[in-house]
């Protein structure tokens, strides 16, 4: 370590870490370069004027050019949690473009956004609902969808201890065979969730790296985001996350929430720092998230704010106040058949031939119940602000 270079250790962690980046990465590294981390988050107040600008200097402040080779070719994890534009619920045209733009600028020439359906959200109609594509052509770049018949997924035996994915796929994990050997940028937003209270950096490789059987994971989704962690940090040479909190999502997310206009957007290489400081500012414990705790505990990144530094914004004094744990009836549903009453049945409900049933109740509440009726006069309120009137310029 150089003369006068500070050195921050987590002690729960066998990872050390100086001021730039670690001087070890975590365990995994294969044949490529295995991804650095530290403890930083960025944190930058922002406005509809200055937002694309913004992202560059959130992401230089949490030392993107450092955890990203430029020698990788470097995929674009876009959010799309429903294929309606609903504000704070999927990466945003914005947020997109800054961080696209932000990237060309330091000399990344390749770059590949990357998409995934789910069982009840089409991506490609997801790409067009939230302007995404308009991004993509104005960057000339070419967005692949994982579920496509073109997109290859390929076993993979992780080299780490898995807490639950060997279990839950027995006959072996697939990821997508295009993430090898890349760096990866997440783009989530600042929103809450029915089963992980918050969802941020973490659980936006849940898509990517799972394929349509994720759904499968969701008793232990905990332990299984710890599991994707452990696997990204195997199989990429980078890891970044980038969060947009122009506006952010309460209440029972991903979809249906109550966006706040937060004015917020924040960056960095350790995904359990990024999901631990978004968690702090809507006013929950990080450490009592499951999945913060056991990522923190198992070294994967740092989850206690008082060992992460935070640049930018000084969040001490944020609390949004946002809601824990809020269902909607679907959620609470779903809740009975993962841990309550209907647990027994999970299996039969959730992996035989008759699990359209709960696709279909989905589509139909979130769909053609709850968006018309409570989802549009939302979406109308927010069309007011500076943030709709720049959505609408896309």
């Amino acid at each position: 370590m150089a003369e006068g270079e500070s050195k921050i250790t987590n002690p729960k962690s066998k990872i050390d870490y100086t001021e730039g980046m670690t001087l070890e990465a975590s365990s995994g590294a294969g044949t490529h370069l295995a991804p650095t981390h530290e403890p930083l988050v960025s944190v930058l107040y922002t406005s509809a004027n200055t937002v694309v600008e913004d992202f560059k200097r959130v992401m230089e402040l949490a030392h993107f050019e450092q955890h990203l080779p430029k020698t990788s070719e470097t995929l674009l994890k876009v959010n799309i949690s429903w294929q309606h534009y609903y504000p704070g619920c999927s990466t945003s045209p914005w947020q997109l473009d800054g961080v696209t733009q932000a990237l060309r600028g330091a000399g990344y020439d390749r770059i590949t956004p990357v998409q995934n359906g789910t069982v009840v959200v089409d991506s490609h109609d997801g790409e067009r609902g939230n302007k995404h594509d308009r991004v993509f052509t104005k960057h000339a770049m070419k967005s692949v969808h994982l579920q496509d018949k073109g997109a290859r997924w390929v076993p993979y035996a992780p080299k780490g201890k898995m807490l639950v994915l060997d279990k839950v796929f027995p006959d072996g994990i697939e990821v997508p065979e295009m993430f090898f050997g890349t760096n990866i940028v997440h783009m989530p937003t600042l929103k809450t969730h029915v089963f992980t209270t918050m969802t941020g950096a973490m659980k936006n490789a849940f898509g990517g790296l799972l394929n349509n059987r994720r759904h499968w994971t969701h008793s232990v989704i905990h332990e299984t985001l710890v599991d994707l962690l452990r696997i990204q940090q195997e199989i990429h040479t980078g890891i970044f996350a980038v969060m947009d909190g122009t506006i952010a999502g309460d209440g029972p997310g991903p979809r249906a929430m109550r966006p706040h206009v937060k004015n917020v957007i924040l960056a960095s290489s350790d995904s359990v720092a990024m999901d631990a400081v978004a968690a702090k500012m809507m006013g929950f414990d990080p450490m009592s998230l499951p999945f913060v705790r056991l990522a923190h505990e198992a070294g994967l990144g740092v989850g206690n704010p008082s060992e992460i530094t935070v640049e930018g914004l000084d969040i001490s004094n944020v609390n949004y106040n946002f809601s824990k744990d809020e269902d909607t009836f679907v959620s609470w549903g779903q809740k009975q058949i993962y841990w309550g009453k209907l647990h027994k049945f999970e299996k039969a409900l959730l992996r035989t031939p008759i699990v359209p049933w709960s696709f279909f109740a989905s589509n139909v509440y979130h769909n053609y119940y709850w968006y018309p009726l409570l989802g549009k006069r939302r979406i109308a309120k927010m069309m007011d602000t500076e943030w709709g009137k720049l959505f609408k310029s896309y």
